[in-house]
């Protein structure tokens, strides 16, 4: 796996998290080239003058006690407002971690008094106190104010620079979400139409965005409008092909019986067969209008359908059922073929229905001989019959059946697969929805 395919698994997939790191990461890295550099140029090197004036001031009084007494060096302690005291810890230096500051003021201190044994500027991080051995007695504790030895609030620099940071956040955050909301509605709207469903939509956001959705109302108006153009034209195909195949079975009606009239009458009943099943699968889409629908009644209805005349259906009901957004009729019309389907080359059919967490299966499956899986593919295509696969003595068709149940699958934004049948050993036909 290359390094760019290893980084894309940790990005985010969607737009939003995508601009929402391109916000994120330059913020997030000005704040921390920011914070080092002033951290580093500015509170050290603050630092290092104050701890520097500290240790001089110090040292002045260390001499004036070794030259003058400790009462002056009490006296001169109080004018540089340093306060002389019995020592309050063992020595050592004591500092948290996160006192930045305080790496520098304890460098400088230990380089620039001699004698000094101890720093504490954690007990109280207002104050600085230090233990000097004179090597006369005990030690010295001298405390003094921290802002005396480093800027009296650091990490006060942080703390805006972290909430500025966080507010900028906020603010693109809510910018981001106005400016993706059109993207979203436009991808909702073409996803609805994908699956035949009409929503309400108008254009909004960025001109880029604007133009993108007037472009999806164009093409959705042409792609109605030719669907409505296409059912026109296949109502009047309707009807000018059934006027003379009534006139056909008049003229049938008239004749004597015989061998030559129940054959001209088979082939008329063929001719109106095909002309239904054609009808069938080109104006699938004017079936009806999507609503809530129980698919475990729907499918219960198909099987009870397939049932009459004495075959051998089952149907596995599944263990939770909720109403789910389709067109009942085209539903049902794809279940009818596939059943239709697997009785005309088996003995035994099952259906079963399957709720998943975004998803909803119907299979239907059956005790035939199945289809190749290098010739499944090509099964679904309109008017194809694959008859050295299929026992074609079980009954006859147009190879429309399918094809018809791949194309409400589609129109529902769903798919149709053929597979083997674990259960029966036949064809496995498959219909996968969103929901």
């Amino acid at each position: 796996m290359s390094v760019e395919h290893w980084i894309k698994r940790f990005l985010p997939r969607g737009l939003y998290g995508r601009a929402a790191l391109i916000l994120i990461v330059p913020v997030v890295t000005i704040q921390l080239v920011v914070s080092s550099v002033f951290l580093q140029r500015h509170f050290e090197d603050v630092a290092e003058q104050l701890s520097t004036a500290l240790s001089l001031d110090l040292n002045l009084i260390l001499r004036t006690w070794d030259t003058e007494g400790e009462a002056a060096a009490r006296e001169m302690a109080d004018a540089l407002s340093i306060r002389i005291g019995a020592p309050r810890f063992d020595g050592g230096v004591s500092r948290y971690f996160y006192d930045i500051s305080g790496i520098t003021v304890v460098d400088v201190l230990e380089s620039s008094i001699p004698g000094l044994v101890g720093i504490d500027l954690r007990s109280n991080q207002s104050q600085v106190q230090l233990l000097v051995d004179r090597g006369q007695g005990a030690p010295v504790a001298f405390t003094t104010a921290r802002r005396r030895a480093s800027s009296p609030a650091p990490h006060q620099l942080l703390v805006i620079m972290v909430a500025t940071g966080i507010l900028m956040t906020m603010v693109a955050y809510l910018f981001l979400r106005n400016q993706l909301r059109p993207i979203r509605r436009l991808a909702g709207a073409a996803e609805a139409f994908g699956k035949g469903r009409s929503v309400d939509y108008h254009p909004s956001g960025a001109t880029e965005v604007r133009s993108a959705g007037h472009a999806f109302l164009d093409m959705r108006a042409r792609i109605e409008g030719h669907m409505e153009q296409r059912t026109l034209m296949l109502s009047g195909v309707s009807h000018d092909l059934r006027t003379p195949l009534t006139r056909m079975r008049l003229a049938l009606g008239m004749m004597d019986d015989g061998p030559e009239r129940d054959e001209l009458t088979g082939d008329v009943e063929e001719m109106e067969a095909l002309l239904n099943t054609f009808l069938d699968f080109v104006r699938g889409e004017a079936l009806d209008d999507p609503e809530l629908c129980d698919i475990v009644r729907l499918a219960t209805q198909v099987v009870e359908k397939s049932r009459r005349g004495g075959r051998t259906v089952t149907f596995d009901p599944p263990k939770m059922s909720e109403p789910v957004l389709v067109r009942p009729m085209a539903i049902k019309r794809a279940l009818v073929n596939l059943a239709s389907n697997a009785l005309r080359y088996g003995n035994t059919a099952r259906v079963s229905v399957v709720f998943e967490d975004r998803s909803l299966r119907l299979s239907v499956e059956d005790d035939g001989p199945g289809i190749p899986a290098a010739r499944r593919a090509e099964a679904l295509r309109p008017f194809i019959r694959l008859d050295e696969a299929r026992n074609q003595n079980k009954g006859s068709g147009v190879g429309l059946g399918l094809a018809i149940a791949d194309d409400i699958a589609r129109r529902h934004g769903g798919t149709l697969t053929l597979g083997d049948s674990a259960a029966l050993g036949g064809l496995k036909a498959e219909i996968s929805l969103p929901r």
